[in-house]
């Protein structure tokens, strides 16, 4: 059988909404207003992260006729990395609102199931679709007339539900074991603190800054026009990548053409990755340690140990336990992207232990990569089963055998959708067997 390819507007039918976030300023924004503002970093793939600390008055809303969000809306990304990933609005305590690059997609339940279209969303096709409509250089991102533009496949409301069942059922497991994952990695900075105390407390005494310890390594993009810059087998680490504790490959990889015409460097094993610029910084420092020779964009920095005082490992639990330290510092740059200063960077205090403490942290760190890299083996399975799902569920795979038990019921809703979208189907499209 043959879906229906509509364009992502018309899932909203005539009574919904698509739009854009609104445009809230620093001066519009107030820590004791009672409306929530959503912003990109709240909204991971498919997941609500709901870290906005953002505000607004009741007053506000109405002198800015902002659009208020609704339990079950998708908030799909304009910008920043993947754009066009997309969660879920949960139901909040509060009053909530979108930051302007969030668009706002709300789709008439008599049209489209809003979890078939969240988990469409963040598929690798939708995402590569969204990518190639975006514009821009510096900063890219798609305009909401080019998002509603792009065509996806609709099926029948009720397969689209049973998709939605069966996605569900996998993507929940797989959503508490990255829970666990998130523990796991919190074992290795409650270590560290165990052994050297919290690094708010630390006294002058044995202390050195980072600077004295390291060298600084910067990174760079080069041109997305060449092609020939981005067929080779060269890792080229973004912000995106930093997900482990260690770092052996990247999504993207670099020829070494592209390297030697944009002066990158290579960075070598056992170098600290830190992401030093991006949204992410709101809330989290991505940190990991080179596990293999890479290279780096321009938003992560590398730290190369100059020294025999400290190791890689122990550097790197040092920022994981001082994070919170270093997120206070942390400054602002357009639509809110935050950004660590290499100067205070460099100021960063690092307690240098004794060799006998840091032989003994070395041990125990070691068993628990074991620990760790067990468990991300059992999460890399659950998200290559999750992806071949998704692949199967939006081709038609998924529920092949599912609509021969329910041609009758499939027809009838088929002809409906028709009508209810005022479109006219292929020839094939009630050909279900």
């Amino acid at each position: 059988m043959e879906w229906l390819r509509v364009p992502i507007s018309e899932t909203i039918g005539r009574i919904g909404l698509m739009n854009d976030g609104d445009w809230i300023i620093s001066e519009n924004m107030d820590n004791n207003g009672d409306i929530r503002l959503i912003q990109l970093a709240d909204i991971g793939i498919g997941e609500f992260l709901n870290r906005s600390s953002k505000f607004i008055t009741s007053q506000k809303l109405i002198e800015l006729n902002c659009t208020e969000l609704k339990e079950g809306d998708i908030l799909i990304s304009r910008m920043a990395n993947p754009i066009g990933r997309a969660c879920i609005f949960p139901k909040l305590h509060q009053k909530a609102i979108a930051a302007v690059d969030v668009t706002i997609l709300r789709p008439d339940p008599n049209i489209a199931d809003n979890y078939y279209i969240m988990y469409l969303c963040n598929t690798q096709r939708f995402l590569d679709q969204t990518q190639s409509s975006a514009t821009g250089t510096t900063r890219s991102r798609i305009t909401r007339k080019n998002l509603e533009k792009i065509l996806i496949p609709l099926p029948p409301l009720s397969e689209q539900k049973r998709i939605v069942d069966i996605l569900g059922q996998v993507d929940e497991i797989r959503k508490k074991r990255i829970q666990a994952d998130a523990i796991s990695e919190g074992i290795l900075p409650a270590l560290f603190i165990k052994m050297f105390g919290d690094p708010s407390y630390w006294d002058s005494s044995n202390i050195k800054s980072l600077g004295d310890l390291v060298k600084i390594e910067s990174g760079g993009t080069p041109s997305k026009k060449r092609e020939d810059y981005w067929d080779g087998n060269i890792p080229w680490v973004s912000p995106k990548d930093i997900k482990t504790d260690i770092i052996y490959d990247s999504i993207d990889h670099i020829t070494q053409l592209a390297i030697d015409e944009n002066n990158l460097k290579y960075i070598d094993i056992g170098a600290i990755l830190i992401v030093v610029r991006g949204m992410i910084l709101s809330h989290t420092i991505p940190i990991a340690i080179a596990g293999t020779e890479l290279t780096i964009n321009q938003d992560t920095k590398a730290l190369i140990i100059n020294c025999n005082d400290i190791s890689s490992t122990y550097l790197c639990a040092v920022l994981k336990a001082s994070s919170k330290i270093i997120l206070s510092q942390l400054g602002t740059e357009g639509y809110g992207t935050r950004k660590l200063d290499t100067e205070y960077l460099l100021k960063i205090p690092v307690l240098i232990p004794s060799k006998k403490q840091l032989e003994k942290f070395e041990k125990a760190s070691l068993e628990n990569q074991k620990i760790i890299s067990g468990i991300t083996k059992i999460r890399n399975e659950l998200d290559q089963l999750f992806q071949t799902l998704l692949y199967q569920a939006f081709s038609g795979e998924l529920t092949a055998k599912w609509r021969q038990g329910h041609l009758s019921e499939l027809l009838q809703e088929m002809e409906h959708q028709t009508k209810t979208l005022n479109i006219e189907p292929p020839k094939s499209y009630y050909q279900l067997s």
